[in-house]
């Protein structure tokens, strides 16, 4: 039997005080005994009013509660931080530990027998998964699903793929000022997470690969009456974990699990955050990821889904043409179909279940991919000794083999100043290098590497150039972005060196990203290199412990504290 209200007493020296204590406060709420014996389901609340995102997640807190009773347990809603991606200063990334830790640490401290995590908005669900991981108490994940889509001038639209493309249009003055002010207004027609295969996204895909949440809980779009009841479904399921005291995270997550979410990443044409909070959880348990064999599967397993920013489709196309299920079945025999989900039911078994839709064309069987590769390439070279990553399912192929002199700027405030400058020295065939943007160096390791191209530029008709940096992307991006240069700029990786003037070589078919500058002088510049002294904002709180703390792209960019066996690295 499940311990409710008795689990995790809070010490007085007396354990028989402590209940009654804790019962006499609760009963303030107007809970009855029958209630008070019940198996407990905590469910997280993460609504804001700063977050559109989880907008429905009131409505999704009463589905859960409902299944949840009408299973015979007792629900209990208890906040945690809220972090909205366009919302989130300096960035949502910079949160995303601080997100993993008030929610692991509320699992523990509150008297619950399995937990209920609802988010969406990019670094939510991660910093929710890791929590759980850490925690370990038997978990439902529930996404909040996706936008619906929008339209102008009988265009179909979505955030935020077509956030950027617009906003590029404009810059390069092909849209005015009218223009631009409708389509802001019709690009989020209602709440959830943007309708690409963005981060948000990419996440929930990886989640239901994992086996953390229910079939089909990636792609219901968030208004959809369907969400709820999947949220009724859940709330059922967690209530029996309640009482079955499992499975844990500990017995879902194995090492075929986590290489079923890296296929599907690859499948989905997800985003490259992806890679990093996938690798945050596994470095939560005993596996970890190796972008050796992450960069493997890329060549084995083609990008299935024709979703922006790799395709045409949106999420909701995606949804209705049968979502994870039907991807898992075609993916076949490239994953682990044995493995298990929360329900005690196999990926064979959901497999078996996927809905078959004639006509739809947004999951492609795997004779007919959208692309033959998978979405993301990890590079190597004398720029990122231990890796970068390029989505180039999303990237022009023209520029995937590229060399061009290197146009650097030191920061993201400098980027700001100077790359709409008539005066900046650039050209198309230039690459744009942008250092100190990584985990310490902006800090948070910013979306910033979506490097807007030079208005110069656009107003000349260019539309993509290769950008490299030590910052993150956008998953809803598109273009030749290296990113995750590690180590990061701020620490002394080789970044750091590049001078404007030099070549740069990308051959992504290699896997390689060079600085064409011969060893002697890079020693020279080296040895001539002074790190700058901790900088102001971090000698305090929070930031004084994430500036201490943080691991580089490659590692998760967790604390060092928080893997399973963790120290500095």
């Amino acid at each position: 039997m499940a311990d409710g209200l008795r689990k995790g007493l809070t010490s007085y020296g007396d354990a028989g005080f402590s209940l009654f204590l804790r019962k006499a406060f609760i009963k303030a709420m107007g809970y009855s005994d029958d209630a008070l014996n019940r198996p407990i389901v905590g469910i997280t609340n993460t609504y804001s009013d700063y977050n559109p995102c989880h907008g429905n997640v009131p409505q999704i807190i009463e589905a859960v509660k409902r299944g949840v009773m009408l299973t015979g347990a007792m629900p209990m809603v208890f906040p945690t931080i809220s972090i909205a991606e366009s919302f989130a200063y300096p960035t949502s990334m910079y949160l995303r530990n601080l997100m993993a830790m008030d929610t692991e640490e509320m699992i523990r401290a509150q008297p619950m027998d399995a937990v209920v995590v609802i988010g969406g908005c990019d670094k939510t669900l991660p910093a929710q998964i890791m929590a759980a991981v850490s925690a370990d108490l038997p978990t439902v994940v529930i996404p909040v699903g996706p936008m619906v889509v929008g339209h102008h001038k009988g265009e179909v639209l979505g955030a935020c793929t077509d956030c950027r493309r617009l906003w590029g249009k404009y810059r390069a003055g092909e849209i005015d000022d009218v223009e631009i002010e409708a389509v802001n207004g019709r690009l989020a027609p209602s709440v959830g997470t943007c309708m690409v295969m963005g981060t948000a996204s990419t996440m929930a895909c990886i989640t239901e690969a994992l086996g953390l949440s229910l079939p089909m809980s990636a792609t219901i779009p968030a208004p959809h009456a369907e969400r709820f009841r999947l949220a009724e479904a859940s709330g059922k399921v967690a209530a029996a974990m309640a009482v079955a005291k499992g499975p844990k995270p500990s017995e879902v997550l194995t090492k075929s699990s986590f290489r079923n979410a890296q296929v599907v990443l690859q499948a989905i044409g997800g985003s490259t955050n992806g890679l990093i909070h996938l690798t945050a959880i596994a470095n939560r348990t005993e596996h970890r990821i190796d972008l050796e064999a992450f960069d493997k599967l890329g060549r084995e397993v083609p990008v299935l889904i024709d979703l922006k920013p790799s395709g045409e489709h949106y999420m909701e196309h995606f949804h209705h043409a049968g979502g994870v299920p039907k991807l898992m079945a075609q993916l076949g025999e490239l994953l682990d179909l044995d493995a298990k989900t929360i329900t005690g039911a196999t990926l064979r078994d959901v497999v078996a279940a996927a809905e078959e839709v004639p006509g739809q064309d947004a999951i492609r069987p795997r004779k007919n991919p959208i692309k033959p590769e998978g979405a993301m390439a990890v590079l190597h070279g004398n720029l990122a000794p231990r890796g970068a990553v390029i989505k180039h399912s999303a990237a022009s192929p023209k520029l995937l083999q590229h060399t061009g002199r290197a146009v650097v700027f030191e920061s993201v405030e400098d980027m700001t100043l100077r790359v709409d400058d008539p005066a900046l020295d650039v050209t198309a065939d230039d690459v744009l290098v942008l250092r100190n943007a990584g985990p310490k160096g902006a800090p948070g390791m910013p979306e910033a590497g979506y490097l807007p191209i030079p208005r110069k530029l656009l107003r000349a008709g260019v539309k993509d150039m290769v950008r490299i940096s030590d910052a993150r992307m956008s998953g809803t991006a598109f273009g030749t972005i290296v990113l995750h240069i590690t180590p990061e700029s701020a620490v002394g990786g080789p970044l750091t060196l590049v001078r404007s003037g030099d070549m740069i070589r990308l051959d992504v078919e290699k896997r390689r990203i060079d600085l064409l500058v011969d060893t002697a002088e890079l020693e020279k510049r080296s040895a001539a290199l002074k790190l700058p002294p901790t900088p102001e904002w971090a000698r305090r709180g929070y930031a004084h412990l994430f500036n201490e703390t943080i691991l580089q792209a490659d590692e998760g960019c967790d604390f060092d504290f928080m893997r399973v066996g963790g120290s500095s690295s």
